[in-house]
């Protein structure tokens, strides 16, 4: 007997999955709840490596259905969607994504639509590294600092370089200068 299940993902814990299960709903799949499976981890994950995607991969058994609404929750590129939807289509399980018009990706047009959409999907994905890339560079050259702001400036740690050779203690040197132990030891190196 065929059983039907469906996959949702968020990347973060200030998101929910309630969208995803409406959606999918809405088509007119009647999923039970504890069918449903959900997670909260980043889409960078590769599919084999998610705790929830791989126990629902232990349920699944050759005649079941999956349903996702969109190709990105399977995967993080082409790559990764393409080798999670083999391993499903070798286990028996149709896999249908709402966001394609609830194919099943296991059939020829499926697998072409699939592979089309995920190869723009990781295209529009490289092009935003490549944007932030050249923002970052930019601000950069621009003189931008990144990173966590500096505990001492210059002239500090040479004087808690010059109070460490006339015998000063890093405690007292922490608190004349009102940052940690650990800040004066990596000062004072």
């Amino acid at each position: 007997m065929s059983r039907t299940f469906a996959y949702c993902r968020v990347s973060t814990a200030d998101q929910t999955v309630d969208n995803q299960i409406l959606e999918i709903a809405n088509k007119g799949f009647v999923i039970e709840p504890h069918r449903i499976v959900t997670e909260t981890i980043s889409g960078s994950t590769p599919a084999k490596e998610r705790p929830g995607f791989m126990k629902l991969l232990d349920r699944l058994e050759k005649g079941d259905k999956l349903i996702v609404t969109k190709l990105d929750r399977l995967g993080r590129n082409s790559i990764d969607i393409q080798m999670t939807l083999k391993h499903l289509q070798q286990t028996g399980v149709e896999v249908h994504c709402l966001a394609l018009a609830g194919f099943d990706l296991g059939s020829a047009i499926g697998g072409l639509v699939m592979q089309m959409i995920a190869a723009v999907a990781e295209f529009e994905r490289e092009l935003i590294v490549e944007r932030t890339h050249a923002g970052l560079k930019t601000a950069e050259a621009k003189g931008k600092v990144f990173g966590r702001p500096k505990a001492l400036d210059d002239d500090q740690v040479n004087e808690i370089r010059e109070a460490m050779k006339t015998g000063a203690t890093i405690s007292a040197l922490a608190k004349k200068m009102g940052v940690s132990r650990a800040t004066v030891m990596r000062a004072a190196q």
